[in-house]
């Protein structure tokens, strides 16, 4: 029950109407099933002579036979099937307008799942999303939305059927309570003896939501590394690992399967071994009437139907249901990290960007130890060093995704805490040495759907970045497409789109983060070259390891042990 009360705190107004329709429908039912009971009075002393039914044996016969009197009407055989017919009636059209708000819904509690997993997964810090397996985040919008959408479907038909067979057994106390008390117990029973098939359907269900999420995350990590692992005849070692863990999701299937199947098996002979023997007491030692017990007898058929399905249902949902949690998990977690912007003063990049006495650590190791540079406005300025001396720190620093443990990130003297973090990033432009273009267009790998990026932006960008020579002679010009992760050009043509896409929005200051290490050195001369071209308009700031960097920039930086070298000019 947690989970659907957790449903409807979350679609409250919703909920309610719906499940309120789906009462309404199920009360309409109950009225015209309980006409059943005069008809077969009528039928079995005839019309003519049970125009009063004076002598009604059971409770429900004598509130019908009052109504009837109240409203100065005789319960005919004609009004009875014409209430019958058209309580039937009403009960359809209300669960019809019912399913459909629960189709609605269906669809869009997976929308909002997702939509609050894209929201909480953006606006989370740094330092939070880097620890987030890519493929995790894949599951949870792609699998776990789906299957939480489907538990609510499960969860509203199971409240749905609670409620009708609530109304079916309202009118069968009416018949004969007794009977009725002990019937719905002794089924009851029966449902309470197969619950450890839901517990097990619960369990396969958890299994699966596990196994989904560590598959698809390895299944994500290995297809973005597929190239160097068929270029090592490496492919078949992780093929091995994914078939051994798409066998353990297969497993878990099929004890869902197995469960799902042997509950409907084992509840139509328990069931009806069950009514056989309540119709046989009934009419053998209780002595009711046979038009009481036909009654009574289709009503009990119509609870225990219904508690049959309710069973259905929470095994579905119990299957689901885990999905839910896990992708709420997620999304609280996220929340919780939600990046904090303090600062509130405009930027303005006129002078200088200024990284002041700055440490960091990572895991008790020291990265900056009092680190002190500049990026002067309108420079070509150099920051190498090897592998691991923190270039990328001092890049994360710079935009504001880290902070420093210690001393300051400034900005025309500026501290970087004090300034609007999204207006200071809107202001840069950024290159990353993985060229992650899109399986789309030019136009859009430069756009990325922003709709303030014109095409003559786009144009302008690729030409400034000395691109637009060879987009203008592709086959569709800037409309073409560039193939998965830009595999249909070049590497030297992928790394000067990206540079175009940062330079889009004309920011003011370009970082360019190891963009040039993968490229061969004739390749590297000529982006360098553009870049130097492009100091009146942007200043840029280059990470590399590489000598063409130093050779080019006006400005030189080597990081070594933590702290930045000054080098004037080059090597």
């Amino acid at each position: 029950m947690k989970f659907i009360i957790s449903f409807l705190k979350r679609y409250p107004l919703q909920s309610i109407l719906t499940l309120l329709a789906m009462l309404v429908a199920g009360i309409a039912e109950g009225f015209g099933m309980s006409m059943l009971l005069p008809m077969l009075s009528l039928s079995s002393r005839g019309e003519a002579s049970a125009g009063h039914v004076k002598h009604a044996a059971s409770t429900l016969e004598q509130a019908i036979i009052g109504l009837f009197s109240m409203l100065g009407m005789q319960p005919t055989m004609g009004i009875l099937l014409f209430i019958f017919v058209m309580s039937i009636v009403v009960k359809v059209v209300l669960v019809l307008l019912a399913n459909r708000k629960v189709g609605y819904m269906v669809a869009n509690v997976a929308t909002d799942l997702r939509l609050s997993l894209l929201k909480a997964i953006f606006e989370s810090s740094w330092s939070y999303y880097i620890t987030q397996p890519t493929g995790n985040i894949t599951n949870s919008f792609a699998t776990e939305a789906t299957r939480s959408s489907e538990a609510y479907l499960f969860g509203m038909r199971l409240i749905s059927v609670l409620m009708n067979a609530a109304v079916y057994a309202a009118v069968a106390l009416m018949v004969a309570w007794k009977a009725t008390l002990l019937a719905v117990f002794l089924g009851s029973g029966i449902l309470f003896l197969l619950r450890f098939m839901v517990k097990q359907a619960r369990a396969a269900g958890r299994d699966q939501t596990v196994l989904l999420k560590s598959l698809l995350s390895f299944l994500t990590d290995m297809l973005m590394s597929i190239k160097p692992l068929k270029a090592m005849a490496r492919e078949q070692g992780m093929e091995s690992l994914l078939r051994r863990k798409t066998l353990e999701l297969n497993r878990a299937l099929q004890r869902q399967v197995f469960s799902k199947e042997a509950l409907r098996a084992l509840q139509e002979p328990l069931i009806t071994i069950f009514f056989a023997i309540g119709l046989y007491v009934a009419l053998v030692f209780m002595e009711l009437p046979l038009s009481n017990v036909l009654v009574m007898v289709y009503m009990l058929a119509k609870i225990l139907k219904a508690l049959q399905r309710a069973q259905k249902e929470q095994q579905s949902m119990v299957i689901a249901e885990s999905a839910y949690w896990s992708i709420l998990s997620r999304i609280r977690d996220a929340e919780e990290q939600k990046e904090k912007f303090q600062g509130r003063r405009f930027p303005e990049f006129r002078k200088a960007v200024i990284l002041s006495e700055i440490v960091m650590t990572y895991r008790d190791k020291p990265v900056l130890n009092g680190l002190d540079m500049e990026v002067l406005k309108g420079s070509f300025t150099a920051l190498v060093g090897p592998s691991g001396a923190g270039k990328t720190t001092v890049v994360d620093l710079i935009t504001g995704l880290f902070r420093p443990q210690e001393g300051k990130v400034l900005v025309d003297g500026v501290p970087l805490d004090e300034i609007d973090l999204r207006k200071w990033r809107e202001m840069i432009g950024y290159v990353p040495q993985e060229t992650l273009l899109l399986h789309d267009t030019v136009l859009f790998n430069i756009t990325l759907g922003d709709e303030s990026i014109s095409r003559e932006d786009a144009i302008d960008a690729l030409r400034k970045a000395g691109a637009w020579e060879f987009v203008s002679q592709l086959p569709e010009g800037i409309d073409s497409v560039v193939g998965e992760r830009g595999g249909l050009i070049s590497g030297g043509q992928r790394q000067r789109i990206t540079i175009a896409r940062a330079l889009a929005k004309k920011p003011a200051l370009l970082i360019m983060d190891e963009a040039t290490s993968a490229l061969d050195p004739e390749t590297e001369l000529e982006i360098c070259k553009t870049l130097r071209g492009l100091r009146e308009q942007v200043t840029v700031l280059a990470i590399s390891h590489q000598e063409t960097i130093l050779r080019e920039a006006d400005r030189a930086y080597v990081l070594e042990n933590g702290r930045a070298r000054f080098m004037k000019g080059g090597m």
